[in-house]
């Protein structure tokens, strides 16, 4: 079991530098991103530099192995350039050039312009701009990808100083259509060929701000990447501007930024090669295991309980130990009393046997106290790294929920990317009624589908969202501007309402369960029922008195004496007032028994 561990920790450890190498491996990435402002001989452009900056700080955070930011280059400084990033293009797997600044179209060939350049002449431009063939040629080298971004389609001054040594000569609007014919190598215009792009009144132009936005998007192509890009600055410019690409890729996706890999549940745990050996080490349970795990490992988490499981181990053994001790001490004390030993070697072998005793107790209270403590640490283990799992898995489940709903927004927006001039895209009243009725379940103030009816319902949503956002959009009109208010909202923006009796959790209403003897009151919360307790009626004085009264004045009945007058004739209740007496015969005689008669007085 020993060996096993071992070849396990070596082998752990071979992994761990396995994937050291993998990483070392991986695709080496560099870019060159130049932007030229300070003309020397025409107005100062105000974003390149700014442009510039912006995207060599996304390409460091792309994790690119080199990006060199050049701004406002000369003749000399760009041509230096250049050869140079051709020398680290020849090593690299994708190479990257970003020009922010002045270019020029002549005769069908696209001309990148230093900042030193006059060009008073069109044969000037030959001798003092760089043809962007002269950029695919430094970057070709690259083995995977070759990418070229233009930024330099704005309206050039140049063209409208330039004198022509031949009047036929071409001298374009923006920067001509290009077809690169090296493989893999593509090139992203700010403006489609023969169009100008503007800087915008930020500062950052609107190209460079939706590059930055887009590109590093993990795993995502480059071919719709870009796409996302001529969106965004479509919607940014009033379809003024569209991005344009030339080129072509192969039919695998192309993202600038590798997607995160997807490890599954407790896998992705940084210590699940020392949790492995540590449960081997469990198993095996002695204290030769455990010293080779600390050996391997000799601090952490898994450290500490490791050091614990041989407390434990030490304190069986101590255990162990003591009642070895009391055994023996227990066997001499009865073979003193077998022979018969002084008195004094009995007593002194008693002590022995019941300090031996005592020893054991304490020993078996420690091995207690350890085996504790270690059960503790392995439920403390186990709950850590239940945590840790569940973490793990919530933290994905973030992000496949934060992608999914990523690509959905990004779907929605190409469908109905909306100009916040008056050159609007034409959708139809349903269509736009349907998609601000969608964003308006996203955001919990719709709870009908998305129809594209724009009902009663619909506006008294629209109403609800005004409220919340603070925003003051006609709700009886489904438009544009309300759309692209409610798509910037992130999260919910109305408040889930619940009918009596339910209430909210999270996105949904569920029953308010109350707890015996408690119901659920006007305000929606459970309170105790009150016990109903007997109400002492006042009595009625004047009723009383005249019920007395009634009485007072009825006529007596007869009260029946109760007793039965019998004869003869038969029986028969004796009258009010009369008394049934023997029947007399003479004065001092009685008639027969039975012979009865009735006295009245």
């Amino acid at each position: 079991m020993r060996l096993r561990l071992f070849v396990l920790l070596i082998l752990a450890t071979w992994l761990s530098t396995g994937l050291g190498t993998g990483s070392a491996l991986a695709e080496k990435r560099v870019a060159l991103v130049m932007g030229n402002s300070a003309y020397k001989n025409v107005a100062r452009l105000a974003n390149p530099a700014n442009d510039a900056a912006l995207v060599g700080g996304m390409f460091r955070k792309a994790g690119f192995e080199t990006v060199d930011v050049k701004l406002d280059l000369n003749v000399v400084d760009m041509r230096k350039a250049l050869r140079e990033f051709g020398s680290k293009a020849r090593e690299a797997d994708v190479a990257v050039i970003y020009y922010a600044g002045h270019g020029i179209e002549l005769d069908g060939t696209n001309y990148l312009i230093p900042t030193d350049a006059a060009l008073e002449t069109d044969t000037d431009v030959l001798d003092e701009a760089f043809p962007l063939d002269r950029v695919l040629f430094a970057i070709e080298p690259a083995k995977q990808l070759r990418l070229v971004i233009l930024d330099a389609c704005r309206d050039n001054p140049f063209a409208k100083t330039m004198k022509r040594t031949v009047a036929s000569r071409a001298i374009g609007r923006g920067l001509a259509k290009v077809e690169p014919t090296s493989p893999n190598t593509m090139v992203a215009f700010a403006a489609k060929a023969g169009s100008t792009a503007s800087d915008g009144d930020a500062k950052n132009s609107p190209f460079a701000t939706a590059l930055v936005e887009r590109l590093p998007m993990p795993g995502l192509d480059l071919r719709k990447a870009f796409g996302f890009v001529r969106d965004d600055v479509l919607k940014t410019t009033g379809y003024k501007q569209e991005p344009y690409v030339y080129g072509s890729l192969g039919g695998d996706d192309v993202p600038l930024v590798a997607a995160k890999p997807v490890v599954a549940g407790p896998q992705a745990n940084p210590d699940a090669e020392i949790r492995r050996d540590y449960e081997l080490a469990l198993q095996l349970g002695t204290r030769d295991g455990w010293t080779a795990f600390l050996n391997q490992f000799p601090s952490g988490f898994y450290a500490d309980l490791a050091k614990g499981q041989l407390n434990k181990i030490a304190a069986e053994e101590t255990r162990a130990a003591a009642a070895e001790k009391a055994r023996q001490a227990e066997d001499e004390k009865a073979r003193l009393a077998t022979d018969r030993a002084k008195k004094a070697e009995q007593e002194k072998a008693a002590a022995a046997a019941k300090a031996a005793e005592d020893a054991k107790a304490a020993a078996e209270k420690a091995k207690q106290i350890e085996e504790a403590k270690a059960a503790a640490a392995e439920q403390r283990r186990k709950e850590a790294e239940a945590a840790a799992a569940k973490a793990i898995a919530d933290k994905q489940a973030a992000e496949k929920q934060a992608t999914e709903k990523q690509q959905v927004a990004d779907s929605a927006q190409r469908v109905a990317a909306v100009a916040p001039t008056s050159s609007q895209p034409t959708l139809s009243a349903a269509e736009t009624a349907k998609l601000v009725q969608s964003e308006l379940r996203r955001v919990g103030c719709l709870a009908a589908s998305a129809d594209g009816d724009w009902n009663a319902s619909s506006q008294r949503s629209l109403t609800l969202f005004n409220k919340y956002a603070g925003t003051k959009f006609d709700a009886k009109l489904a438009s544009f501007d309300a759309l692209d208010a409610i798509k910037a909202k992130p999260g919910r923006v109305c408040p889930l309402v619940c009918d009596h009796g339910f209430k909210a959790d999270g996105d949904a209403c569920v029953k308010i369960t109350c707890r015996a003897g408690h119901r659920i009151n006007d305000d929606n919360e459970c309170e105790k029922v009150q016990d109903k307790k007997p109400v002492a009626a006042r009595e009625d004085a004047k009723k009383r008195d005249t019920e007395r009264k009634q009485t007072e004045a009825a006529p007596a009945k007869p009260q029946a004496s109760g007793q039965m007058l019998c004869n003869q004739a038969g029986c028969r209740p004796v009258k009010p007032g009369c008394r049934v007496t023997a029947q007399r015969v003479g004065a001092n005689s009685y008639a027969s028994a039975g012979a009865q008669t009735e006295v009245c007085d």
